[in-house]
């Protein structure tokens, strides 16, 4: 419980840090996706997102631009987490696949925020293990650190003697797609339905 409520405190926190939050007004009218949002992103949508460089399963160098190739559902964090990445990765495959379902195709994309254990190895088993089309990325230390301040995440690891450390880090899943960039984030209490209907509503808006 303690620990729970600990990741709890990091993840607002990170909400406070990466001034990702829904500001009072309603979405603007020339927003093509404007019925699809629930308010605006404080400081704009292209306040978040942007050009990254990471390493993917196989060991290849990859940009934003070969990842992001249709809609996707990105998410920051680590392999080893005991408890919330693995309910919050399931959910975000769950969506695909009801997206699939209605025709509509969909990648989800893990980045790794613990590139000293997450080795290109380590995370294509665990896309692998979770979804047939999740692309696992991770890359040095520098490539996760820009990475994660291009979309205002927030992680730090516990200090610890050994490898068996936690990873205090935020856990909102992005809606990116291409040639629009970062549209939608969602929080860890939304369903595979409610994401998979507020992903449809995005694509069909395109």
């Amino acid at each position: 419980m303690m620990r729970l409520v600990a990741v709890s405190g990091s993840v607002a926190i990170a909400a406070l840090l990466g001034g990702i939050w829904y500001a009072t007004s309603g979405p603007s009218s020339a927003d093509k996706f404007a019925q699809c949002r629930t308010g605006a992103v404080a400081g704009g949508a292209g306040t978040i997102g942007g050009p990254f460089e990471l390493i993917n399963g196989r060991g290849e160098t990859v940009t934003d631009t070969d990842v992001i190739t249709e809609p996707s559902l990105v998410y920051f964090g680590y392999t080893f987490c005991p408890d919330i990445c693995p309910f919050d990765v399931a959910r975000n495959s769950l969506a695909v696949d009801e997206l699939a379902e209605g025709g509509r195709s969909v990648t989800p994309v893990f980045i790794s925020i613990d590139p000293k254990r997450d080795t290109p190895e380590v995370v294509a088993d665990f896309s692998a293990n979770n979804h047939e089309k999740m692309i696992g990325l991770t890359g040095t230390a520098e490539q996760v650190k820009a990475a994660s301040q291009a979309y205002r995440t927030y992680y730090k690891a516990q200090e610890a003697e050994d490898d068996y450390y936690l990873v205090d880090h935020s856990t909102f899943t992005y809606l990116v797609m291409p040639e629009e960039g970062f549209v939608e984030y969602f929080r860890r209490e939304v369903t595979p339905e409610q994401m998979a209907e507020k992903v449809a509503c995005f694509m069909d808006a395109k």
